[in-house]
């Protein structure tokens, strides 16, 4: 049984295990000999969210790697997505990030990505949780600083948002307005010198990073906050990320929300057009709307349904050679163009098509007819397998039975937290949160801390 990588990568509160300073020196000396298997010399690229334990836990890596011959250089504050990218264009062995994407502050992350700039397969993350374990037993409590860290090479940063600007050769955006959330995280540190190069006038905010604030009451968990800027400074639109940007979402310029579903049909329909959309198909998850299902029909382009989880949407894409896919969460991926998740890639290919088409984004959404769809999250003391809780499936099928048809449900736990999500859709909002409540309070009753 895994006991250290979850969905995406390693996540914990930052101090504890695994991510106590013996556990991160102990990853670090695993993943040297598991690269040393494959070169003699290898070479990792570290970058890093804005999380105040960044800075020793990728001191800890380095002091780990550095002692088992890996030579280790810093990108400082990027953007997970770039650490990917330049992995690949560097001809590096490995790229590790320290983020915990969009959890509070008080928790990190360890995610690594291969050579050529994908996450790594899990027989690969299996084999290096063997070895933490069989080493950590015989590793001393490691005497490090953050004197172990490589100085940040600031060519690194300049090549990603390079690598960004060339993704959209012929974009202008003189005239508009547009509000920009960081959420004081990876993205403050990239994304004013990327968009500024395209005219127009930016309005940025939450880009003062102290450690603590990263995601607190702003960015993609709150995209509300951009909403309410762009009615409030009369914008043409709105984008906010996550903490390490590997997700946008985005307001309108009537401050309407738009999630990762509306992107999804925007860039299919675009790329449609252009004769771009290689398979004729997208990849969504479990968790998107049944209107996109519907609009996408219309337009005769299949949707293909993967788990929750940008991995799982990938490992569809690439079993059907599919180049658009993503979550409603905000993580779109375009596999022409990069091998992950980037949320400020996504933001310029949605501005690229607003560019060219001379249209606002509310008018490229105002056919989507959302179906009402409840998220409830139930904060749990286990994961026990759902189908084995007799009073949990009782409440699913009720549900089933009664939208009969003319709504989804879709109960998971979450891949990075302790909790329970349990999703109805359905086109009577009452019963969609009569049986959602219903199934929360089963799960509750059954595994509720």
């Amino acid at each position: 049984m895994r006991k250290l990588f979850g969905t995406d990568g390693i996540r914990a509160v930052a101090g504890k295990f695994p991510l106590d300073p013996k556990t991160v020196y102990g990853i670090g000396v695993a993943l040297a000999h598991s690269l040393r298997r494959m070169t003699a010399t290898p070479h990792v690229l570290l970058g890093m969210d804005t999380r105040e334990s960044g800075k020793w836990i990728a001191a800890a890596l380095a002091h780990g790697l550095r002692e088992n011959g890996v030579e280790v250089t810093s990108a400082g504050v990027i953007p997970t997505p770039g650490v990917a990218h330049l992995t690949h264009t560097r001809g590096l062995d490995a790229g590790i990030v320290i983020s915990a994407s969009h959890n509070p502050w008080e928790d990190n992350g360890i995610k690594i990505f291969a050579r050529n700039g994908y996450k790594l397969a899990d027989e690969v993350e299996l084999g290096i949780e063997r070895e933490i374990f069989e080493r950590l037993s015989r590793v001393q409590e490691p005497t490090f600083s953050e004197a172990d860290l490589p100085p940040t090479d600031h060519s690194l940063r300049a090549d990603y948002i390079a690598f960004l600007r060339g993704q959209v050769p012929d974009l202008r955006l003189d005239g508009k307005t547009i509000v920009v959330d960081c959420a004081n995280g990876a993205s403050s540190s990239v994304a004013p010198e990327l968009l500024n190069h395209f005219g127009g006038k930016f309005l940025f905010t939450y880009t003062s990073p102290n450690g603590r604030n990263i995601n607190e009451r702003c960015g993609a968990l709150h995209p509300e906050i951009v909403a309410a800027e762009v009615r409030a400074h009369h914008a043409d639109m709105g984008m906010t990320f996550d903490g390490d940007a590997d997700r946008a979402l985005f307001a309108d310029e009537n401050g309407n929300v738009v999630n990762g579903d509306a992107i999804l049909l925007i860039a299919a329909r675009d790329l449609q057009t252009q004769g771009k959309l290689t398979n004729g198909m997208v990849v969504a998850t479990t968790m998107s709307n049944m209107g996109l299902e519907t609009a996408l029909r219309k337009e005769s382009i299949p949707m293909l349904r993967a788990p929750v989880g940008d991995k799982y949407v990938l490992e569809e894409m690439q079993r059907h050679g599919a180049i658009l896919g993503g979550e409603q969460s905000g993580h779109i991926l375009f596999l022409d163009r990069c091998t992950t998740g980037d949320g400020l890639l996504t933001a310029l290919m949605l501005l690229d098509v607003l560019h060219r088409s001379g249209k606002t984004l509310a008018s490229l959404t105002s056919d989507l007819k959302v179906f009402p769809q409840v998220i409830v999250n139930v904060r749990v003391r286990e994961k026990t397998p759902l189908e084995t809780l007799p009073r949990v499936q009782d409440a699913i099928r009720e549900a089933e039975m009664a939208l009969h048809g003319n709504g989804r449900v879709v109960i998971r736990y979450s891949g990075t937290e302790a909790l329970a999500r349990v999703m109805i859709e359905a086109e009577s909002e009452q019963a969609m949160r009569h049986h959602a409540e219903r199934i929360a309070e089963a799960i509750r009753a059954e595994l509720g801390t």
